[in-house]
């Protein structure tokens, strides 16, 4: 084995073991990475950042582009109309869902595609008073299953098509994964509807009815500023800076004026009664410094902190938002975005420390308090998805003709060969700009830059392995067996080492590493790359076994009230059903 080998295993070794850790972010491992490979002198330094103008990376960032683009149309809220008379019981309601996701993400982002459907799949849980975990996880599989039937449905796919074009000049087109990705996704949806979901837990993330999770009766007191308090005359958002936003003011009361949400830079009157929502702690504190006066507790629910002007609202932090990894004091929730937090549960579970001082984590599920009208804005700014009935959309229902229709003329382009993916996809981005159905704003917004980070950081890191022989090493074991073992065994064992990646590593970067190793066994057995790109691509996009393979997974994770061990409950036995129907399916459609 070469020096350079050397120094590139151990690259990537540890580039995986941090994947695994998930201490960093992934696109900081890649990053890191690719500069350890640079300064190593294996990726030419010249060539370091070629990968963020590959096609693969142009394509993924305009996909993601018309996927907002999509959401803000409100077409797909006008599809799921139809599942209505699916939620009679349970079985024909997890179909519903499963299916109407499936087909969603096979022309979206597979994160897109889920947020459009997950406000959806809890308001149902709530009207057919089903548990939330039931239907959850099916919808994140669901989502992962639709993205294999077209070249946009997920973003390796788009890796695998670039790894075939530098090969054979040629790319798979956009519907060459719907043969194998169609009979996939139709025996993972059937598993799923007809026997996956008994092998959840029934764990109420949220309660049925509609109401929220959090029960925040407990931690609701009134306090009333008396004269000498040195807090008259000043600001509301001095005395939250006083608290370190551990409590926030959720109405004010001034003779007989009740303001729900009152605004952080009104002036405090002696007299008011404050109604502020905290942990008893926290709370003893601010009395003691604003020398305040106990009045009441307990007695106040959630129905009095609303009106018609304001509202509450759980939203689930997504992955990669602004909000993830910071605290609500850093971020200002209050004075910047408007709006208060009352509560906050991780896994399905409350958590009772001081929320101003807590960092937020992809999945936590917060109870938010708001002016309806500035709330939507609010969760933009901040990237979080709200959990509430569609009529709370992150973006105005527009262009519900226009978008798909530019779309829809962008896929045409692609499939006659007029254009190829990555211009006729950016393409269709500027369309939707020009027509005003997506602002510039809302353009960059939708970008999820870590992932291009990522793709643009490992594909010079994937070309390397090439050049200095590191697939021709990794995939000699394989081709040792090639002599006694049958084509469709070492496809079922390429497949299945890439499932197993996948569910520590980002899918993405998975298809980077493993495609090029797939080519290298192919050519080793002097046989047709295709059937072993396509075994990559499904096993890259087969993330089932565990909560942090996918952002989909992830997102339901708070919501479902799901644990880490949950995951392979129903993962498991699919990964084993995709390997039964997959491996025989590609070598129909692909022959060796």
């Amino acid at each position: 084995m070469a020096v350079e080998q050397i120094i590139l295993f151990a690259i990537l070794g540890t580039a995986l073991a941090f994947f695994a850790w998930g201490r960093f972010r992934y696109d900081l491992v890649a990053v890191g990475a690719l500069l350890a490979a640079t300064i190593a002198g294996i990726v030419p330094s010249a060539e370091a950042f070629s990968g963020f103008g590959h096609p693969a990376v142009i394509t993924v960032a305009a996909i993601l582009i018309i996927t907002r683009a999509i959401r803000n149309s409100g077409a797909v809220d006008a599809i799921t109309r139809l599942l209505q008379p699916l939620t009679r019981n349970t079985t024909t309601h997890v179909f519903g869902l499963t299916a109407m996701v499936a087909v969603c993400s096979a022309f979206m982002n597979n994160v897109g595609a889920l947020a459009v459907m997950l406000p959806v799949a809890l308001q149902s849980a709530y009207s057919t008073k089903r548990a939330p975990s039931t239907l959850l996880l099916p919808l994140s599989f669901g989502s992962l299953l639709g993205g294999l039937m077209t070249l946009i449905g997920t973003p390796p796919n788009i890796v695998i098509s670039s790894l075939r074009r530098q090969e054979t000049g040629e790319p798979f087109a956009m519907f060459d994964f719907g043969p194998v990705g169609i009979a996939v996704a139709l025996a993972g949806i059937a598993f799923i509807s007809l026997i996956g979901w008994r092998l959840l837990p029934t764990r109420a993330g949220r309660s049925s009815g509609g109401r929220p999770i959090h029960d925040i009766g407990a931690y609701i007191a009134e306090v009333r500023m008396p004269r000498q308090s040195p807090y008259v005359g000043r600001r509301l958002v001095d005395l939250e800076t006083l608290s370190q936003a551990d409590v926030s003011v959720v109405a004010l009361l001034r003779r007989k004026d009740r303001m729900l949400a009152p605004s952080g830079f009104l002036r405090l009157q002696a007299g008011d009664i404050l109604t502020v929502e905290s942990d008893a702690g926290s709370l003893r504190r601010l009395v003691e410094k604003a020398e305040l006066e106990m009045v009441g507790a307990g007695a106040t629910g959630p129905e009095s902190l609303t009106s018609e002007r304001v509202g509450l609202v759980e939203a689930v932090v997504t992955p990669n938002s602004r909000m993830e990894g910071r605290t609500a004091r850093s971020l200002r929730l209050h004075t910047r975005y408007g709006v208060n937090l009352l509560a906050v549960s991780r896994q399905g579970e409350p958590i009772n420390e001081r929320l101003g001082q807590l960092r937020f984590q992809a999945g936590d599920v917060l109870l938010l308090q708001g002016e309806h009208d500035a709330m939507p804005e609010a969760f933009s700014a901040l990237g979080c998805l709200p959990l509430a009935e569609r009529g709370l959309n992150l973006g105005s229902s527009r262009g519900l003709v226009t978008t798909p229709l530019i779309f829809a003329a962008a896929i045409l382009l692609v499939v006659f060969g007029l254009l190829p993916p990555h211009v006729a996809f950016v393409a269709a981005a500027l369309g939707i700009v020009l027509t005003g159905e997506l602002s510039l704003r809302e353009l960059y917004d939708s970008i999820d830059w870590p992932i291009i980070v990522l793709l643009g950081s490992l594909i010079p890191v994937g070309m390397a392995l090439e050049t200095t022989g590191g697939t021709q090493t990794i995939a000699a074991p394989i081709l040792a067996l090639a002599g006694d073992a049958p084509v469709w065994l070492i496809l079922g064992l390429l497949m299945l080492v890439t499932m197993l990646v996948s569910d520590i590593m980002n899918n993405a970067a998975t298809a980077v590493l493993m495609g090029p190793i797939g080519i290298s066994i192919a050519k080793g057995m002097e046989l047709s790359i295709d059937p072993f790109l396509m075994a990559v691509a499904i096993g890259a996009s087969s993330t089932f076994l565990t909560p942090i393979g996918h952002q989909s997974n992830l997102l339901v994770m708070g919501p479902g009230g799901y644990r880490f061990g949950d995951y392979w409950r129903m993962g498991l036995p699919l990964d084993a059903l995709i390997l039964v129907v997959a491996v025989p399916a590609i070598l129909v459609v692909w022959p060796v």
